[in-house]
């Protein structure tokens, strides 16, 4: 097994920290996302009983029964505001749908849970809280660019970015699964960058250069940021969408949950992800087609399963 290098940094070296720190945060940050995609921060500005909560009513929304649950699911959204039922998402080119249910929130226009008072709060403040360093880490990925700092901020501010809470059910019957059925099949993700807190089990991997699969494991309270498509075709392949999957946990656990809660951040759908000009060279021609933030997360909806 290949082993690979991601970064534990500190978000506060860059919010609160002198000339220096923020300067070799930048830089620490952009040669991560330049050679594997990902990276592990702290002080991200949520507390422990505050992801404790998060993760008390995801669980509690997703032992709902199934006809509760379903009066969240709302048609013609693509998923994404409220629940999406087992059977609905796949990965990029997979045949089968992937082994979960989800909810996602989003700006505005979300769903109250009734039968939850905490749930519509909880999630908020932790999506509120995980686009603010976010948006940190976008204004020193910026750096890295050699754009100005504030570059991503008017794109962003208002944008399209998702709070979506997974539930990967029990697996009762592995022997009728197809072969090829899974939690999470191989796939990039779709958005800017990602933030993913931690989650109840192992089972995150990311696929490394030399081709070899690397479990991703954050310490304690870390969350885990990755970059997505719209980040890699803005920077021409500079900085790495990773390939990344959730794997079946052994066959004797196969019965327990897993629940997992990323923040895909997104920008309005107007952004340009033309290539920008300081990454495209003799040795880096530009590789992609121009095309907006919006035209892209259709595309790619359709192609996962959510959108006809």
């Amino acid at each position: 097994m290949a082993n690979i290098h991601i970064p534990r940094l500190d978000l506060h070296d860059y919010t609160h920290g002198s000339a220096e720190q923020r300067h070799q945060f930048s830089q620490a940050v952009g040669k991560a996302f330049n050679e594997t995609g990902f990276v592990t921060i702290a002080n991200h500005g949520m507390d422990k009983a505050l992801i404790d909560e998060l993760y008390q009513v995801v669980q509690a929304f997703f032992s709902m029964p199934e006809n509760t649950k379903s009066k969240y699911e709302i048609p013609g959204l693509a998923g994404q505001r409220g629940y999406t039922s087992k059977g609905k998402e796949k990965a990029k080119d997979a045949k089968v749908p992937d082994l979960k249910e989800f909810w996602q929130r989003g700006q505005e226009d979300n769903p109250v849970v009734d039968e939850l008072p905490r749930f519509d709060q909880v999630t908020g403040d932790v999506f509120r809280r995980l686009e603010t360093a976010g948006r940190a880490l976008l204004k020193a990925i910026a750096v890295y660019l050699g754009l100005e700092e504030d570059y991503f901020e008017p794109k962003v501010i208002q944008g399209n970015s998702i709070l979506r809470a997974i539930h990967y059910f029990p697996i009762e019957d592995p022997d009728s699964l197809p072969d090829d059925a899974v939690r999470a099949g191989a796939h990039e993700d779709i958005n800017l960058i990602t933030l993913l807190i931690g989650a109840s089990a192992d089972g995150l991997e990311v696929l490394t250069r030399d081709g070899t699969w690397y479990p991703v494991k954050a310490h304690g309270e870390d969350i885990v940021v990755n970059v997505g498509d719209m980040l890699q075709r803005l920077t021409n392949n500079k900085l790495k969408s990773t390939t990344h999957r959730v794997v079946n946990p052994p066959r004797e656990l196969m019965t327990t949950s897993r629940f997992s809660v990323p923040f895909f951040l997104h920008p309005k759908a107007d952004m340009s992800l033309a290539a920008l000009g300081s990454c495209i060279d003799a040795e880096h021609p530009k590789a992609y087609p121009d095309v907006t933030a919006g035209e892209y997360l259709d595309e790619r909806l359709r192609e996962i399963g959510l959108k006809m």
